[in-house]
């Protein structure tokens, strides 16, 4: 049975998207069978990998409100063992539409339980708000991480979220961890990047992912070709970073044989 993975925090702009497209795509390439699902309206994953939301007839919205069978409408991506569950613009409606229904918090792990045999890691990427959408992604997932950057105002909200995260775990699933907060967006010659690793380190602890994902030009020119990085610009930076993380997650869940002390690839190149 398949491991969900919910990638949230309500604050935009701290890598959500990059995440969830680059950690999906990091474990897939590592030949774990892996489903990515857009639970985002804007559709940036769906773009991210390679589809134009402009054309998806069917998306995550329609398997939550209509009740479609979510395997007859994933995609395929150009990913060996990547595939994803696509959004659409509708999906901003879908909250209304469910505000009436019965266990309204429950309907994406409905919909996600259907297929979760099918795969070794489903990554749910969230939107940026603490809405019904996102809460039943949390209620769906098995764990959740959370990318914090390395900027001012980084614990800005985390607080919330933990909330947030602390009354799914009471009132909806008691199962759900916080499988890590990542810090991305790090500049090491910025002296508030390092503070923020510091500070961020020092409240949280062994929660932090040891992979830090840093500033790399790779990773914001990927998206507009519908790649993910690996597929971009497998020597990069951000591709490095981003399968160093797959590889943590890998080792946390006790998954891979690989000796702690090889777990990360070194750096090779600046690119």
């Amino acid at each position: 049975m398949g491991k969900v993975i919910a990638i949230a925090n309500q604050k935009g702009g701290v890598g959500k998207t990059t995440t969830a497209i680059n950690l999906a795509a990091g474990l897939a390439v590592l030949e774990h069978k892996t489903l990515l699902i857009d639970a985002d309206p804007q559709a940036n994953a769906t773009s991210g990998v390679g589809f134009d939301p402009k054309n998806i007839k069917t998306s995550i919205y329609e398997c939550i409100i209509d009740d479609v069978e979510p395997k007859n409408i994933i995609l395929t991506t150009t990913t060996p063992n990547l595939d994803l569950i696509p959004a659409h613009i509708d999906l901003v409606g879908a909250e209304i539409e469910m505000i009436n229904l019965p266990n309204r918090e429950k309907m994406m792990r409905k919909v996600i339980n259907k297929i979760k045999n099918d795969y070794d890691f489903i990554i749910i990427d969230c939107s940026p708000s603490l809405g019904l959408i996102v809460l039943n992604s949390l209620t769906a997932a098995d764990s959740v991480i959370i990318p914090v950057q390395c900027e001012y105002f980084a614990l800005e909200g985390i607080a919330k979220l933990l909330n947030t995260i602390k009354i799914v775990q009471n009132k909806l699933n008691p199962d759900l961890e916080i499988e890590g907060i990542l810090l991305t967006m790090y500049d090491s010659r910025l002296r508030l990047s390092n503070q923020v690793v510091e500070e961020v380190k020092t409240h949280f602890q062994q929660m932090v992912f040891d992979t830090i994902i840093q500033r790399n030009t790779k990773l914001g020119e990927a998206p507009s070709f519908g790649e993910t990085i690996l597929m971009h610009d497998a020597d990069s930076r951000g591709a490095i970073n981003y399968l160093n993380l797959a590889r943590e997650i890998l080792q946390r869940n006790e998954l891979t044989k690989i000796k702690n002390s090889e777990k990360k690839i070194n750096l090779t190149n600046e690119r």
